[in-house]
């Protein structure tokens, strides 16, 4: 499909110059850009690669002389990400599933299907669950027994919806996501190593191994709208009470969340977070990749956590945190800083030993 300059600029509400009736069918990095594709420059940094690239039009920084950089036609970013996301938007081809129900579906008479569902080969939807108009499944997804999705949502190849999930509008999931079935949840007939160990902070003595008994997951899920869950990430489902995740929250590829967890609006989840049962996380919270938390604490609304920290205790809103175990980012840096002067400091030390005490002995 081609898109004009002038047109994408007003889509993006920003400016286009120069020849917006230049039309471009796609969007490329500045040296691999050819004629029909519109080039991202957004920073001076890829200005040399517009001179190495065929692209007549660019999408610019502020400030930019795109005319000297051999354009035609510039679009000018003041945040450029901002537009990535809508330029993206505008030339993404969708993920090619056919519309309607493939013959190699199996959906059960009592699921209700709404008004342009489509459903892939290979897709099993379960008694009594309910799909939303205009929602994607793809082939080899699962829906569980009296589950219910929302109207435009995807689950894209693979995707595992457990029974009586209860899943809002525009829901986005990648392969391979599995949502809402039993946690990992475990009791032994008597006390175990693991309780008292907690209990004493330490001591294990005393106790005999035991046979681990499952506790069902009767809680359910709820998830809110505009929720997108990465590829393999898994969403347990709640012991008694729901397993719940809030609107507009986005969860990566290979993310954990267990059983219990409460999660707020908003929130963005890099790849391989782990979160541990029936903690409770606020709005706008943000995690780095591999972040693991530990189970029953509250992490406050705005809270920013960087990649490969362990939280493992409360966390008040609006901090930045860091680290193992995760503390305030400027403590933590100011430790790290302490730890690279170590080895000069010891030297100095002994250097200073030597001075006092002539050939290593005092008075």
């Amino acid at each position: 499909m081609r898109h004009s300059i002038e047109s994408i600029a007003a889509a993006l509400g920003t400016t286009a110059l120069g020849d917006g009736s230049i039309t471009v069918t796609g969007v490329a990095e500045p040296a691999a850009a050819g004629a029909d594709d519109l080039a991202l420059a957004m920073k001076p940094d890829y200005a040399d690669g517009l001179s190495k690239g065929q692209a007549r039009a660019a999408m610019v920084w502020e400030g930019a002389d795109w005319e000297a950089l051999g354009l035609k036609a510039a679009i000018v970013a003041p945040r450029p990400r901002m537009a990535m996301a809508g330029l993206t938007r505008a030339f993404y081809p969708g993920p090619g599933y056919p519309e309607g129900i493939d013959p190699n579906a199996s959906v059960d008479p009592t699921a209700i299907l709404a008004e342009g569902v489509s459903v892939g080969a290979f897709a099993v939807i379960s008694a009594g669950a309910v799909i939303g108009e205009g929602t994607v499944i793809g082939p080899q997804c699962f829906v569980g027994q009296d589950a219910r999705i929302g109207a435009g949502g995807l689950l894209n190849a693979q995707v595992r919806v457990g029974p009586r999930a209860q899943i809002g509008d525009r829901f986005l999931a990648q392969p391979g996501a599995t949502i809402g079935f039993d946690g990992f949840s475990y009791v032994t007939p008597e006390v175990n190593a693991v309780e008292k160990a907690r209990h004493t902070l330490g001591d294990a003595s005393g106790t005999e191994a035991q046979g681990w008994v499952r506790i069902h997951s009767l809680g359910g899920i709820i998830i809110g709208d505009d929720v997108e869950i990465g590829a393999n990430a898994c969403v347990d489902a709640g012991t008694i009470r729901p397993t719940q995740v809030g609107n507009g929250t986005k969860i990566d590829n290979l993310c954990m969340v267990g059983h219990n967890v409460v999660i707020g609006n908003e929130c963005l989840f890099a790849s391989m977070v782990g979160i541990a049962g029936s903690t409770r996380i606020g709005n706008n919270v943000v995690l780095g990749g591999q972040v693991g938390v530990s189970d029953n604490i509250t992490i406050g609304d705005n809270v920013v956590c960087g990649g490969g920290s362990a939280i493992r205790t409360r966390v008040p809103a609006g901090q930045v945190i860091l680290g193992n175990p995760a503390i305030k980012m400027e403590t933590q840096l100011e430790g790290y800083k302490a730890q690279r002067r170590l080895p000069r400091l010891f030297r100095e030390v002994a250097e200073l030993k030597k001075a006092v005490f002539k050939d290593g002995q005092s008075d």
